[in-house]
């Protein structure tokens, strides 16, 4: 085996504020312990959550890295004692709890998946949180299942081009999309919606309403909140769930719940990043058995907008606050 640097080079958040405070540093080599691999990092995913951690409204939890980034793809390049599977030189992508804005990063074996056939490493940096994250809330947590409607907000970021190609491939019946213009629209229907729904000059209750002949839907994946959580529960069906993953327009609001209750519907949420090694790995199952099969064989794929050199990462979230983007903002080392 290669002897490791002593230090890596990592992007830190200098004090919270805007883009420019993510400055590239030196950092000491993490080393793999118990259960754990050290990845030489090819790329790296950026996320909503590294946004706001950087703002200073999403800390890591204890014990994980304060270097951002929760997805990574690269090759191994040292095991810890008790890993069984994944051995030095194998190509991963890995959900990790931070430290994926470096050139070195460790992640609990559990959480590392084979890089897809066919997939260089900036598409496979695109899928560990992305699709944790969908399969964790819209399968698990939302119970979408096939012949099912559904409506995904913020159809064209990352989780929402996951989404609908998930819910696309798995049999939903009806998959309707919001997005802040029509050729964001456009693009969600590419991907699989059938209807993208522009927010901006559309309402998507009356939208939602009018496609199902007033039935409504069965799943809402939002991340929006704000005044959408009382129109979601109107666009919602009988036994209808609404699953929230974040609240990008607040996460308070006054919500009459009677007709929640006289559709007998569920609201639910979830977090990812602090939930244990074992949660997570519960997750990866799922995804190793039902979905890396369909990354295989090219049904579903990770919609690449743009990537940046690991020293841009400032510019990688200018582009993110932007909104501008369709798909996925990846860093490459």
């Amino acid at each position: 085996m290669t002897a490791l640097p002593a230090s890596m080079t990592a992007i830190e958040i200098t004090e919270p504020g805007g883009p420019e405070v993510l400055r590239p540093a030196e950092r000491p080599m993490p080393l793999p312990g118990a259960g754990e691999v050290l990845i030489r990092v090819a790329a790296a995913g950026v996320n909503r959550p590294d946004v706001m951690q950087r703002l200073g409204g999403y800390p890591p939890p204890p014990g994980a890295s304060d270097i951002p980034g929760l997805e990574v793809a690269g090759t191994v390049a040292a095991v810890g004692l008790g890993v069984n599977h994944v051995k030095v030189g194998d190509a991963v992508c890995a959900l990790v709890t931070g430290g994926g804005y470096a050139t070195y990063c460790v992640a609990p074996e559990p959480q590392c998946l084979p890089v897809p056939k066919g997939f260089g490493m900036i598409e496979a940096a695109a899928l560990p949180e992305t699709y944790f994250t969908v399969w964790t809330n819209l399968f698990e947590r939302g119970d979408l299942k096939a012949g099912e409607t559904v409506l995904i907000h913020g159809g064209t970021s990352g989780i929402g081009t996951t989404a609908i190609q998930l819910a696309k491939v798995l049999g939903a019946h009806q998959i309707f999309a919001t997005a802040g213009s029509r050729d964001k629209c456009h693009a969600a229907e590419k991907l699989g919606a059938t209807r993208g729904i522009d927010y901006k000059h559309e309402d998507f209750v009356k939208v939602v309403k009018d496609a199902t002949g007033g039935r409504g839907v069965d799943v809402i994946l939002d991340m929006v909140g704000g005044d959408y959580i009382q129109r979601n529960i109107s666009a919602l069906a009988l036994e209808g769930r609404i699953v929230y993953i974040a609240f990008l327009k607040g996460s308070t609001a006054e919500v009459n719940l009677m007709p929640l209750m006289l559709k007998r519907g569920t609201i639910t949420g979830s977090t990812l990043r602090a939930r244990t090694v074992e949660q997570k790995a519960a997750i990866a199952a799922p995804l190793r058995r039902i979905v890396w099969p369909l990354l295989d064989q090219g049904k579903v794929r990770p919609q690449i907008h743009r990537s940046f050199p690991l020293a841009q990462a400032a510019e990688a979230h200018r582009l993110m606050e932007s909104s501008a983007h369709i798909g996925k903002i990846v860093l490459t080392v």
